[in-house]
C-alpha cells in the first residue's frame, strides 16, 4: 500500500483537477502517482491470489490450473 501522504496527494490533485484544473506539472505528478498506485495495488492483489485455494462445497480443490502452476513456480503450495 502508498503511505498515506501520497494518497492524500492523489485525492487532493483529483479534487483539484474537477474544481480548477490541473497544470501540467501537477497533471504530470498525477500520472506518476497513479502509475505508482495502480503498480502497487496490481503487485498486492497477484500476491493475494497466489495463496488462494478455491475448494467447491463438496470440499475439493478447484482451483484453476493457471493459478496452481503460478503457485507450484513459487513454492506456495
Amino acid at each position: 500500500m502508498l503511505p498515506k501522504d501520497k494518497l492524500n496527494r492523489i485525492n487532493a490533485l483529483a479534487k483539484k483537477a474537477k474544481e480548477t484544473g490541473l497544470t501540467k506539472d501537477e497533471a504530470k505528478e498525477q500520472s506518476l502517482l497513479r502509475r505508482e498506485y495502480l503498480e502497487t495495488f496490481r503487485s498486492s492483489m497477484l500476491t493475494t491470489l497466489k495463496g488462494v485455494t478455491i475448494v467447491d462445497p463438496q470440499g475439493n480443490d478447484v482451483t484453476p490450473d493457471k493459478l496452481k502452476k503460478i503457485q507450484n513456480k513459487d513454492q506456495l503450495h
